[in-house]
């Protein structure tokens, strides 16, 4: 058995682990499968993970890094039929590079970000959709990133009003708290923006360990990495 072919059998059936996961946190929900779509966070791992999971179907992937993703697009572009989320922070110096790739950045949270990004998309002659990032955990400290909610109803006009597509919400779950007050909150918050802004209809919420929360809650797409990637090898 070559390597490539052991790994994409491991790949295989995690990804068959979580899609398990998913349909079941579907069933107990009320909601149809199709409602929720899995973005396969491949930050860290190399280029041949991602051909192999275009290979097993996946169709979206979420990178939290501009230089390690463009450099892994470039060794072979986006594999057709693949979305690529950009899911980390983001410096706005950054914006016009990530610009260029990504279809979907997540983890817009200020306005100046959004300047930043609609310029880099008219230059590239690309549409791109931005999520809005919320901070659910007030006493997170730095790091972590996200609006106030507060603050999330302006930054939806905003970005309605440039030339970037406003998608929804992303949210993190506060560390060592309970994921479904948190996921409550962010699904209270996306019904009011949902008022004025009928089209942002994506939540971005759920990683490996809080899925079944997330979807509870109402999420439209699930960032899952460690779960069907392994544990990531440290980029330092």
């Amino acid at each position: 058995m070559t390597q490539d072919h052991g790994r994409r059998e491991e790949l295989a059936a995690n990804l068959a682990d979580v899609e398990g996961r998913i349909a079941a946190a579907c069933t107990s929900a009320g909601r149809p499968r199709e409602d929720v779509q899995l973005i396969v966070v491949t930050k860290f791992f190399p280029r041949s993970d991602l051909d192999l999971l275009a290979g097993l179907g996946v169709t979206e992937i979420g990178e939290n890094r501009e230089q390690e993703a463009s450099a892994k697009l470039a060794e072979g572009g986006t594999p057709p039929g693949v979305r690529t989320h950009f899911i980390g922070q983001l410096q706005s110096k950054k914006a016009t590079a990530v610009a260029r790739w990504a279809d979907v950045v997540q983890s817009v949270d200020r306005d100046k970000l959004i300047t930043a990004l609609a310029r880099g998309a008219e230059a590239a002659e690309r549409e791109l959709t931005a999520l809005i990032q919320v901070n659910l955990d007030p006493g997170a400290g730095a790091g972590r990133g996200g609006a106030e909610p507060a603050d999330v109803p302006a930054l939806a006009d905003q970005i309605a009003s440039s030339s970037l597509r406003l998608g929804g919400l992303m949210a993190v779950a506060p560390l060592d708290a309970d994921p479904d007050a948190a996921f409550e909150r962010l699904a209270r918050l996306h019904e009011r923006v949902l008022a004025d802004h009928p089209q942002a209809e994506m939540v971005s919420a759920g990683m490996s360990g809080d899925l079944e929360a997330a979807v509870r809650h109402g999420a439209t797409h699930l960032r899952v990495g460690t779960a069907i990637l392994g544990t990531r090898v440290s980029h330092r």
